[in-house]
């Protein structure tokens, strides 16, 4: 649509908007009648104001009931997961089988390496990113050399072109082409967690199954971001954090898909747990592990429950606003945010003192966007900070916002557009 550069036209757009209300369904920080510009939804998710009561029930249950809540609670426990595995479904776009809720990110990471890394011969190499989030790179370098492999003969880290700041796709596929019966896995972020681009998964995946590899990623930053079809896409596995865009709490309870035509594959190897054993036979601790027939035979141990209210609370939040609608929204509201840095960039003599470093495609960038400052780029970072824009610092000079469709305003876009434009003409 043709965008205004005025409060009034943000005013207008944040009146046209289905889902303004669901904003009323958080927690914003600041004081009530002045809250702050929280564009940290790609960091830490707000809290839902039902989290609070979803937890209660869970105390309440295990109070009343104790072990009995298991099977006897409201909502008995035993059944809890599948509440979780729906929606999820609709916004992994896979199905509700293919999904375990549980752990979290890294240590999910751990298990699906021991599942789905499988060398044999020649084909040992990984393809991941030379700039994945630290915990992913750690997690190749020890899980690896537990092993008793070097890294460094494993690993093909993808890095951008000289002078470019994102990962080309004809440069990927041509790597795993060029790997060819080498590659073992492409284990790859689905969104840059530095940059906020949005990778190619499909033709990521059908490259890599071109050449007999197994294909995952870290959707950390893509989990309730952008819109995913890992079931269509043919995707072997995922794995995801939840306290994101999913707005689950810090450190919540993490999430895998594995694609259903290895559900009943016995000869892919997993560490196992007694929650993953078949719940028909699972209380007769029998020997031998028979795993559940579904992406829950790769849980180990009893989930906190108190994690799934958690999680439950903020996936009912995303219900009651539709996938569909929240996808709509993020569109347009990245749009607009889009717009307003175009707007400043074209009328400001110091353009040439900052860059976006997220693709300008639609189809490569979600929520996020990362500003590069090489210098006084922490000036502009406390300017933001003092107006009461929460966004998100990282060296050597990036400001990363993530203005998210379910609880920020076009409004608060407009805001962050002037302050900094403000500071740029300072």
């Amino acid at each position: 649509m043709n965008f205004q550069f005025s409060e009034t036209f943000a005013r207008e757009l944040d009146q046209e908007d289905p889902l303004s209300s669901m904003r009323n369904e958080f927690i914003l920080p600041g004081p009530a009648g002045n809250n702050k510009i929280y564009f940290l939804g790609n960091s830490l998710g707000l809290q839902p104001h039902r989290t609070k009561g979803y937890i209660q029930t869970i105390l309440d249950d295990w109070s009343a009931l104790g072990v009995e809540s298991f099977f006897h609670a409201r909502e008995p426990w035993m059944d809890y997961h599948a509440s979780l595995t729906r929606p999820l479904a609709t916004v992994m776009g896979c199905l509700p089988e293919e999904i375990s809720v549980m752990n979290q990110l890294t240590v999910n990471l751990h298990l699906l390496m021991v599942s789905f890394y499988r060398p044999s011969g020649k084909r040992v190499k990984i393809i991941c990113e030379s700039k994945a989030f630290p915990s992913d790179q750690y997690m190749f370098e020890t899980h690896l050399r537990s092993r008793g492999m070097v890294p460094e003969d494993i690993l093909i880290e993808l890095k951008p072109r000289e002078g470019e700041a994102t990962l080309q796709t004809a440069d990927i596929l041509q790597q795993i082409r060029d790997t060819g019966n080498e590659l073992a896995l492409v284990l790859l972020g689905g969104i840059n967690y530095y940059t906020g681009q949005v990778l190619d998964m499909e033709a990521i995946t059908r490259a890599g199954h071109a050449v007999g590899a197994r294909v995952g990623f870290d959707l950390a930053h893509a989990a309730g971001n952008i819109p995913l079809q890992l079931h269509a896409w043919n995707v072997d596995f995922a794995a995801w954090c939840s306290y994101k865009y999913l707005n689950a709490g810090p450190g919540a309870v993490g999430g895998v898909f594995i694609h259903e035509r290895f559900h009943q594959d016995t000869s892919i190897p997993r560490m196992a747990g007694w929650w993953g054993y078949e719940k028909e036979t699972r209380f007769q601790m029998e020997p031998g592990f028979k795993p559940i027939q579904t992406a829950e035979g790769w849980q180990l141990s009893t989930p906190s429950l108190i994690l799934y209210a958690a999680h439950r609370s903020s996936l009912s939040v995303i219900e009651q606003a539709g996938w569909s609608n929240i996808l709509a929204k993020q569109k347009k509201l990245t749009a607009w945010l889009w717009f307003i840095l175009d707007h400043i960039r074209q009328g400001s003599a110091n353009a040439s003192q900052w860059e976006i470093l997220t693709p300008v495609q639609e189809d490569q960038h979600g929520c996020q966007v990362s500003l590069y400052f090489p210098e006084n780029g922490k000036k502009v970072f406390d300017h933001l900070t003092q107006k009461g824009v929460m966004a998100d610092w990282r060296e050597p000079g990036v400001i990363r916002v993530a203005p998210v469709p379910l609880y920020n305003s076009f409004h608060e876009v407009w805001l962050f557009g002037s302050y900094l434009k403000e500071m740029l003409e300072i």
